[in-house]
């Protein structure tokens, strides 16, 4: 999946070590044992690869790499050969000796300097540095005589030091240590000291108008939960909550770009058509010809003006720094070495190999669906449960109303669990959701069955608890899906980290989507890197479970600036399920790999 950069794969207890050969299309890869530490690896795969390259070189000329497949390589013998030599290099490097007493730089010391007397400060080293100014020694040891001279704290030079006596010297210590508590005390006596010191910990805010009893705001003994009379139908324009009437129920759209291709092309053919009014036919002629490479292999220093030129242009579309200089690193090894054609650039050739690994990324190997799934779910008679994990204000709860609008337009009964116990107002806005969802589906529109209920226990509860009871909740009444709504927290935060692990790890959701934003750039890598090490460390589980899928949201304020895109796939390998592009419950879009790339690369 474009990796090129990192030159090793680790899967369960195996390592394996790659190596590409551009010019004749060759990959010659070693395994080995994860547990075991081989120094002579690298030697050996570059060995290797010299010698059968060297070998077979006239036969992959003539032939090409693809006419030999069906035939047989005797190598086995040069093989054990090269392995042998590998392994005795390794054991041919003298161990390290240590040094002796004489050879260390305490030797060197002598018993006098070693001597600390109490009270005395260390002498610091004093390092002269030759200045290009400085004419003679001497004056610079003038300077420093005088820097050091003026001011009591400096410490006295050693000529004075070995004439006062250790009486002396304690007797001084003892001044400068009452002179310093006097000083204090002054100081302190200024200040007013506080009449009662503030206790540690925040206390909850009580406001004048507000109510501070919690019982208000408990929903436990609520009738809400499985009562669809509690939820009233909502009346509202339905226009505003689709946005497009014309577009067809439940299909889910792709991404689209709008790139200017023709009229780029217009510009391409009216600017050719300009240098041969301008110049004579060899000048014109010389003109296209400059900057093409004839058949000849390409090198890193060919390549690396044009590779930094993608890099900045990756980083100014929001694609993190530390990402975009791998992407450019693996395009370098994948065509270092190829062999390019007659008339071709090196700026094209970078930039489709590029393209082409953008592409790759987009569509990881493992794809997500989820009407598929939920099928799947309903022939075993269980409800299929996502959860939606995030840092905070990015779109959690109103991108789970649109694919709650999505589902229930497949024909699909939604059970929304408010386990975002914390933030004031979650579970209202979700219930707010769940009445216009009801109100643009209507029970008798589905033969009296309700599509899509609220499952809430109110706030300050026990989030792993009230999913768990969602779940059990949809099992027995039915229901095909479960959305589970948890609250925003920081990457950082290891208590809510741990809460929201415990979460996934009690009640095992077939599908655990982390929602991030599009606006995000650097941020997104450390967002997912820790969010997957924090399920990671805190899951009591031997395979424990990871963000299977991404949620793109505010997709529509970012123009081309679509690198985050790029970021999230790479980093995870995870793929990208839903985009979220508007404030309707019908903007809800599948990635079109191809249109997120062209508006990466347009310039």
């Amino acid at each position: 999946q474009e990796r090129g950069g990192s030159n090793s794969f680790t899967h369960e207890a195996l390592t394996l070590k790659y190596k590409l050969d551009n010019q004749f299309e060759l990959v010659f890869v070693v395994g080995f044992q994860k547990i075991l530490t081989l120094t002579y690896v690298d030697k050996l795969i570059d060995d290797v690869h010299k010698e059968f390259r060297d070998k077979y070189r006239n036969e992959f000329q003539q032939k090409g790499t693809l006419g030999l497949l069906n035939g047989t390589f005797d190598f086995k013998d040069d093989f054990l050969r090269l392995l042998r030599e590998a392994e005795e290099s390794s054991k041919v490097r003298a161990p390290t000796v240590m040094k002796t007493f004489e050879q260390s730089v305490k030797s060197q010391k002598t018993v006098k300097c070693m001597i600390e007397t109490r009270g005395e400060k260390p002498k610091e080293k004093v390092k002269t540095k030759k200045n290009k100014g400085s004419k003679k020694e001497g004056t610079e040891a003038v300077t420093a005589s005088n820097k050091a001279a003026p001011g009591e704290k400096q410490p006295s030079s050693a000529g004075d030091r070995e004439e006062l006596t250790k009486d002396e010297i304690l007797q001084k210590n003892r001044e400068e240590f009452f002179k310093r508590h006097m000083k204090a005390g002054e100081k302190s006596s200024k200040s007013p000291k506080p009449d009662a010191q503030k206790e540690k910990g925040k206390k909850p805010r009580v406001w004048d108008l507000g109510n501070s009893n919690a019982k208000v705001l408990d929903y436990s003994d609520s009738t809400t939960n499985g009562n669809p009379e509690a939820c009233p139908v909502e009346e509202f324009d339905p226009d505003m909550a689709l946005g497009d009437r014309n577009r067809e129920p439940g299909r889910l759209y792709d991404l689209e770009y709008e790139s200017d291709e023709e009229a780029e092309e217009e510009k391409v053919i009216q600017n050719t058509s300009k240098p041969s009014t301008k110049k004579g036919g060899l000048g014109g002629m010389f003109g296209m010809l400059k900057g093409l490479v004839g058949s000849k292999s390409l090198t890193r220093e060919d390549m690396d003006p044009v590779l930094e030129k993608m890099k900045d242009h990756l980083i100014a579309k929001n694609v993190a720094a530390e990402i975009a200089v791998q992407l450019c690193e693996s395009v370098a090894k994948k065509l270092e070495g190829k062999v390019m054609g007659t008339f071709t650039t090196v700026t094209s050739t970078v930039k489709q190999a590029l393209q082409e690994a953008l592409v790759q990324i987009l569509q990881p190997q493992r794809r997500v669906d989820v009407l598929r799934d939920v099928m799947d779910a309903q022939r075993h008679r269980r409800p299929y449960v996502v959860t939606f994990c995030g840092v905070n204000g990015v779109g959690k709860s109103t991108n789970l109303a649109k694919i709650s609008f999505w589902l229930i337009e497949n024909g699909f009964s939604v059970l929304i669990a408010a386990c975002d116990t914390f933030r004031a107002g979650a579970v209202e806005q979700l219930r707010t959701h769940t009445r216009r969802l009801n109100a643009l589906h209507p029970p008798e529109s589905h033969g009296g069955r309700t599509m899509v209920q609220l499952y809430e226990k109110g706030y300050g509860k026990d989030a792993a608890g009230i999913a768990m009871e969602a779940i059990s909740y949809a099992r027995n009444q039915g229901f095909d899906v479960v959305l589970v709504d948890t609250a925003g927290r920081m990457q950082d935060n290891a208590p809510l980290m741990t809460a929201l692990a415990k979460l996934i790890a009690v009640n095992a959701p077939d599908l655990v989507l982390f929602v991030g934003e599009a606006l995000v750039g650097n941020e997104a890598v450390d967002q997912l890197v820790k969010f997957n090490k924090a399920l990671a460390d805190h899951s009591m589980a031997q395979t424990p479970r990871l963000i299977d899928g991404i949620v793109l949201t505010k997709f529509d304020t970012i123009d081309d600036k679509v690198g985050a895109a790029i970021s999230m796939t790479y980093i995870t390998s995870k793929p990208i399920v839903f985009v979220g592009t508007g404030q309707t419950y019908c903007d809800l879009r599948s990635l079109n790999a191809k249109a997120v790339v062209a508006a990466l690369m347009k310039a």
